[in-house]
């Protein structure tokens, strides 16, 4: 299947949550006072996490998602993963999807390492003699070979994250959808998924969306970038272009540096 090919698109969705109580109701009654209520709502009760975004990515594109905190990025993920739907707009994947969005994702706490793998390549909708071609690499990448018969709930985050993101990298998904999580991991580690997700791109042909605040991550691994600014796509192109905009967004007046002859010191030393 050739690079062009679509691994997924995304047609204006907005997302917007309903702030304060909105989940609060403890009885028949205030849940139904609640609903008839919600037509007389203030716009100020309501948050566009994301609005109007639209994009594509194709097979074999490894794409960085950027922005400061707030600016969407989580949101645009769980869309993308079906883990909440959107307000407007429209999502279409085109095969497979894994995502590795937070430590535990998809994880049950009682089960074994072992018992997990199935669970989540079941939850893929792999079939179990799928899983069990792919088991050995799944463990040997995730380096939990002495535990992987304990229950993960007695786990460190760390040997969390590893399980997890080798479950999801293994386990091919057509498109493998990836956030800042891997910051839990050590220095070693995140190179390792770094190659891994290069490896699943340009190797296997498959998407990889990436969302970091690391740069020097994003530069080395994206082909382009996305920059979401309040919800919405403020820049969309080449990598290193993309990080000098999301750059931009920092370079207020209280960002700036003040004169050389305003600052304090002997001068000896100047940046």
């Amino acid at each position: 299947m050739s690079s062009s090919d679509p691994a997924l698109s995304v047609h204006g969705v907005s997302k917007a949550y309903r702030l304060g109580m909105e989940n609060a109701a403890t009885t028949f009654r205030e849940a139904l006072m609640r609903g008839l209520s919600r037509d007389h709502a203030t716009p100020d009760n309501t948050l566009w996490a994301l609005r109007d975004v639209s994009l594509e990515i194709a097979r074999g594109e490894t794409v960085g998602i950027i922005g400061r905190n707030g600016a969407g990025k989580s949101t645009l993920l769980k869309l993308i993963s079906r883990i909440t739907w959107p307000t407007e707009g429209e999502i279409r994947l085109y095969g497979r999807i894994g995502s590795l969005l937070e430590v535990g994702t998809g994880f049950h706490p009682e089960l074994t390492g072992r018992e997990n793998i199935f669970l989540n390549g079941t939850i893929l909708g792999m079939r179990k003699h799928e899983i069990q071609r792919r088991f050995d690499e799944i463990v040997a990448f995730a380096e939990i070979d002495r535990f992987l018969d304990t229950p993960v709930k007695r786990y460190s985050s760390g040997m969390y994250i590893r399980l997890a993101f080798a479950v999801a990298a293994h386990l091919d998904p057509e498109i493998l959808v990836v956030d800042e999580v891997l910051a839990v991991g050590d220095a070693a580690f995140q190179r390792k998924c770094l190659g891994k997700m290069g490896e699943v791109a340009h190797e296997q042909g498959r998407a990889v969306i990436f969302v970091s605040h690391n740069m020097h991550s994003i530069s080395l691994l994206c082909c382009r970038c996305i920059v979401l600014d309040a919800g919405q796509i403020s820049f969309s192109g080449e990598t290193a272009a993309a990080i000098e905009a999301y750059a931009r967004q920092f370079a207020g007046a209280d960002t700036q540096p003040s004169h050389p002859a305003r600052r304090p010191g002997s001068g000896e030393y100047r940046f």
